[in-house]
């Protein structure tokens, strides 16, 4: 699965989305924005879709939300326009495997139901950390497949059509939790069903350091280029 193919995936869901994936995921997204409205400061929302979750936002938040789909996009912004959702800084079509934001620009970093449709899992969490602050959050909500019963057998079965409906239905959890500087501190199942966790993880402030130094050793980081709107 390529980044071509998530696009022309989420062109067919788009018109549909909201009604039909965003019920599944409704509950979770009020949930997870319940917690980040306990926390100040700034927030980036990486694959914010069509921005169901953003008028649930407390207006004390900066929020800024980017996805690789225009079309997703484009239900976001009229979401935005019409609710008169002052609170979100900006919208921006954006590859979360590149982020184009600064080093520790963010307070709090949220993905919801998106790590599995990316083409490479691992270099997104590891950008949702760099842009993460130190000490702040890095928040995952998704479906992580299982090993044994029917509903393995039912994930083994939907996997091959993965390029089709747009995400990984087989996705083990391990795979998001191999970051050193990034430290797990909440995990909990979400309605319905239990069938999405949430991870909340914490940067560690002395790795973060460290990381940094090591950045500005090799010539600096390479992706502080203006983000685009």
């Amino acid at each position: 699965m390529d980044l071509f193919d998530v696009q022309r995936a989420y062109r067919r869901w788009a018109p549909i989305y909201d009604m039909t994936v965003g019920k599944l995921i409704e509950a979770g997204h009020r949930h997870t924005v319940e917690i980040i409205n306990r926390r100040k400061g700034t927030v980036l929302e990486v694959g914010v879709g069509t921005g169901l979750s953003l008028p649930h936002y407390a207006r004390h938040l900066q929020v800024t939300g980017i996805d690789i789909s225009p079309d997703m996009l484009r239900k976001a912004r009229t979401r935005v326009d019409e609710q008169n959702l002052g609170h979100i800084s900006a919208l921006h079509e954006m590859d979360a495997g590149r982020l184009e934001f600064p080093d520790e620009e963010f307070d709090t970093v949220v993905a919801m139901y998106m790590i599995t449709t990316v083409p490479n899992p691992e270099q997104v969490l590891r950008e949702l950390e760099r842009v993460c602050a130190p000490g702040g959050e890095v928040i995952l909500v998704n479906h992580f497949s299982v090993e044994k019963g029917p509903r393995a057998r039912l994930e083994r079965l939907f996997a091959p059509l993965a390029s089709t409906i747009g995400w990984r239905p087989v996705f083990p959890l391990k795979r998001v939790l191999g970051s050193s500087g990034l430290r797990l501190t909440d995990r909990r199942s979400l309605r319905p069903w239990g069938l999405f966790t949430m991870l909340r993880f914490v940067k560690q402030p002395d790795l973060a350091a460290d990381h940094k130094l090591k950045t500005e050793a090799v010539g600096g980081h390479t992706h502080l280029k203006p983000a685009r709107a």
